[in-house]
């Protein structure tokens, strides 16, 4: 049952822009008893919805280079292959712990620019 209200919440920060699968990950890995490699796999299948419905509304706005997109596309599916074989082959809290350094990194990241674009001026 939390997992529904997980995936809820999920789905509305993915709305705002702001990346709804790294709340997911946080929520269940603190919440639940599953490994890392479930939730990070978990995480997977939740964003393919979440991005297809997001691509189909940028499209409708034109909001989205195509030729771009294409190039990133490529890129990106090369990443998650070579992403999937170290995930696999690297132990849950190695796994964790990445996952955790990354989102600190990310943190400070977004917090400095918001920090230079509205407090900063």
């Amino acid at each position: 049952m939390i997992e529904i209200l997980f995936g809820i919440v999920s789905g509305i920060v993915s709305s705002l822009g702001m990346g709804g699968g790294s709340i997911l990950i946080v929520l269940l890995s603190v919440f639940t008893n599953y490994s890392q490699k479930n939730i990070q796999g978990i995480n997977l299948i939740f964003f393919i919805p979440t991005a297809i419905v997001a691509i189909l509304l940028n499209l409708k706005r034109k909001n989205i280079d195509l030729k771009l997109t294409a190039i990133f596309s490529v890129l990106g599916i090369i990443g998650a292959i070579v992403g999937s074989f170290i995930a696999i082959n690297i132990n849950d809290i190695t796994l964790k712990n990445s996952f955790i350094i990354f989102l600190i990194i990310i943190t400070i990241y977004e917090t400095y620019g918001f920090y230079k674009k509205y407090i900063k001026r």
